[in-house]
């Protein structure tokens, strides 16, 4: 049987690119350091996909297994040199931990293999991908650099699949919306995979998904909680929000239209086809979940600053898009680590010192006071 290792066996991992990997005949590899799901997925060998809809479909997921990264190093390298593909979905900030690690498996790997090997981050990153073969390279010497040049590849993807925070605490089942959509940048001819979709240039369909989908998602979760609401599909249903993201998305959809020659019918097509999913009340997603880590999600190439400095590059509108950027400077879980470092630097240092380290904004630029003026607005 063909084999797939894939780090994080978290509900992403278990619940999409896992998934698809099973049922296109691979056994699955999940690599992670939470012991209880390792032990878990080698004592029961699989697990349920099930759909959150009003009539649930269920797929029985087989052929998997674990190790700990942590404990079992020895033996996720003996996997990696098995491997036809090696996939992620542990968060683009853990990259860099567990590259030195893969790079010891392909090292031995080449070695004493000919097979070509598959390495794609599934991660809400543009260019993921390059920046984990960078970490990889690293660690590298010239030598195994070049023996890896024809026989291991680097693509970068685009994942989406909404899957919300689990209700079914000590299961391996997890709940997922029907929608996903795999997109891997590649001329190569490789091993099928079931929902993977090819492309030669996958830039509109990482900014497309990553401006839309991940766009639409923040600016929901941080307005409705400004608003005390609890979940997505709730907030939603104010109108006043529901308008703010509709033209929050136009804002991203002009940009997008623009730069990659959009059909500009088809995109917005595209926005109320995406507004529709996180109607699903089956999801029941919550809105802390989903604006969870804005440091993160206000970095410099994220979601929101990315898709308003670009507006403003190109002479578009950005007036929703800095509400926004205000909304989630204003979000404060005490649960949420970076929500609460986030509410330290700006109490500390000021709204203007937060945007210049967070997002790398200057605090003379239009953009910047628009968001400012936003912010001590939603303030009140």
């Amino acid at each position: 049987m063909k084999q797939a290792v894939h780090f994080g066996a978290g509900n992403i991992g278990r619940g999409f690119i896992g998934a698809l990997f099973s049922q296109s005949n691979y056994h699955v590899t999940f690599v992670d350091i939470a012991e209880n799901i390792i032990n878990q997925l080698n004592i029961e060998k699989s697990y349920n996909v099930v759909t959150a809809a009003g009539h649930p479909e269920t797929l029985a997921i087989q052929n998997v297994s674990g190790l700990n990264n942590l404990t079992q190093e020895q033996e996720v390298i003996e996997a990696i040199k098995e491997a036809t593909y090696i996939t992620t979905a542990i968060g683009p900030n853990i990259l860099p931990r567990i590259a030195p690690l893969i790079a010891k498996g392909l090292t031995e790997r080449v070695k004493t293999s000919n097979e070509n090997v598959y390495v794609i981050a599934c991660e809400n990153q543009i260019s993921a991908t390059d920046l984990l073969k960078g970490y990889i390279f690293d660690t590298l010497d010239e030598e195994t650099r070049a023996l890896m040049a024809k026989k291991v590849f680097f693509f970068n993807s685009a994942v989406d699949r909404i899957v919300p925070i689990q209700s079914n605490q000590g299961s391996l089942d997890v709940l997922v919306e029907s929608y996903y959509e795999w997109v891997v940048e590649t001329t190569e001819d490789i091993p099928l995979v079931v929902g993977m979709k090819i492309v030669p240039d996958l830039a509109p369909f990482i900014e497309r998904k990553l401006f839309t989908v991940n766009t639409g998602h923040a600016v929901i979760a941080y307005l409705g909680y400004l608003k005390g609401k609890e979940t997505i599909d709730q907030t939603l249903s104010d109108t006043d929000i529901y308008e703010q993201v509709q033209k929050t998305l136009q804002e991203t959809g002009a940009y997008l239209v623009k730069q990659y020659k959009l059909d500009k019918n088809e995109h917005q097509a595209y926005i109320d086809k995406i507004i529709e999913r996180f109607k699903n009340p089956y999801l029941n997603d919550l809105v802390t979940r989903v604006g969870r880590s804005p440091i993160r999600k206000l970095g410099p190439q994220d979601r929101l600053i990315r898709p308003a400095v670009e507006a403003k590059k190109a002479g578009l509108s950005y007036t929703y898009l800095a509400k926004a950027i205000a909304a989630a400077l204003l979000f404060d879980v005490v649960e949420d680590p970076e929500a609460k470092e986030q509410q330290e630097i700006i109490k500390e240092h000021g709204i203007q010192y937060a945007l210049k380290e967070i997002s790398q904004l200057n605090q003379d630029d239009n953009l910047t006071k628009e968001i400012i003026s936003h912010y001590e607005d939603l303030k009140q």
